[in-house]
């Protein structure tokens, strides 16, 4: 098939390659402008841009789409038969979207309807989902509203964050997506429900969560809450959550809740400690320690820290103006001693 393919970031290339691979056509790809990133703010390509070059594709890269008439009668013009939408960053008007006769598809990473919107794998790894998954999904009007024609689950671990499982999700975007393909083919033109109700699509029923744009609060540990908490945080954050340290930022990459029912998936350093630390109802002879406060410092495996009910162990972080360390490096990193107090 002659395939418009619309995406941004690194989670969508590997659809793009497989598509190719599979044999199809791809008349073009649309990404968002290039932006300016890094120290230097120079104005850098998408990855979906990078990418498409690579493979020398025409790109086509519109600041909004909806406004742009000029890009929408060129996109036309290239005459494919589907598009083809994963992590585009845009949301496509109507005649966009009814622009390709076989449809417009979305490969989207959540469990529809659980999280609709931009973030669906932080806001899984944030909530404690156990489980999330891939959809395919034709394309309407409303945000991450329409019929799913193949849908795959994928189990979140308690250690999995978010480039992790966002790599695990993409690689099976890319092969929903190729197995979608002859289905979508095979379904051929005509009226869009007569098409939808030939591939015999599932609609959503209720349910939905809306994952919503982080903002640069949401990225700041709070000690106050629970381990688990803020593990979460850490984990569908990554890497990017952080607190302060004697007055720098600290970022922190890995933890472990040090919670007794959690032990069968703690290392057993962590499991060790929940012997010490790790009490369900809280922590009695720690009632009157402030949240934040540096409870053990553990020697090759970093720090115990007082939060709300069970401590957390921090093993993994990055000090302001500091390498990215763990174990004895982190510890040496930071001289911390028991009775410090992070977020200050």
């Amino acid at each position: 098939m002659k395939i418009l393919f619309w995406g941004t970031p690194a989670y969508a290339v590997p659809t793009l390659q497989a598509l190719i691979k599979a044999g199809h056509t791809v008349v073009g790809v649309v990404s968002q402008p290039d932006r300016r990133r890094g120290r230097g703010k120079q104005l850098m390509p998408s990855a979906v841009k990078d990418a498409a070059l690579a493979l020398d594709l025409p790109v086509y890269t519109p600041e909004k789409i909806k406004q742009d008439a000029a890009c929408v009668d060129q996109l036309a013009s290239l005459g494919a038969d589907v598009s083809v939408v994963v992590a585009f960053g845009q949301i496509l008007p109507k005649n966009v979207l009814e622009m390709t006769p076989l449809g417009s598809w979305n490969g989207h990473g959540s469990l529809l309807p659980r999280w609709r919107g931009a973030g669906p794998i932080q806001w899984a790894l944030l909530e404690g989902d156990g489980e999330t998954g891939v959809g395919i999904m034709a394309m309407e009007e409303g945000l991450d509203t329409g019929p799913v024609l193949l849908e795959e689950k994928v189990a979140i671990g308690l250690h999995d964050n978010a480039s992790v499982l966002s790599e695990r999700l993409s690689q099976l975007t890319a092969e929903l997506m190729v197995t979608s393909m002859p289905l979508i083919e095979a379904a051929g033109r005509g009226h869009e429900p007569e098409r939808l109700q030939r591939l015999g699509v599932r609609h959503q029923g209720d349910g939905s969560c809306y994952a919503r744009m982080l903002q640069k609060d949401d990225f700041q540990i709070d000690w106050n809450q629970s381990a688990l908490t803020i593990h979460r945080k850490v984990m569908g954050l990554y890497p990017a959550a952080s607190t302060r340290w004697n007055g720098k930022r600290l970022k922190i990459f890995r933890t472990e809740p040090l919670i007794r029912r959690l032990s069968d998936q703690l290392s057993t350093a962590a499991t060790t400690l929940t012997e010490r630390w790790g009490l369900e109802a809280g922590i009695p002879s720690t009632e009157t320690i402030a949240p934040g406060t540096v409870l053990e410092v553990v020697p090759e495996h970093g720090l115990v820290v007082a939060s709300k009910g069970c401590p957390l162990l921090i093993r993994e972080a990055q000090l302001e103006g500091k390498k990215k360390s763990s174990g004895a490096q982190l510890l040496q990193q930071l001289q911390a001693e028991t009775g410090d107090r992070l977020g200050h």
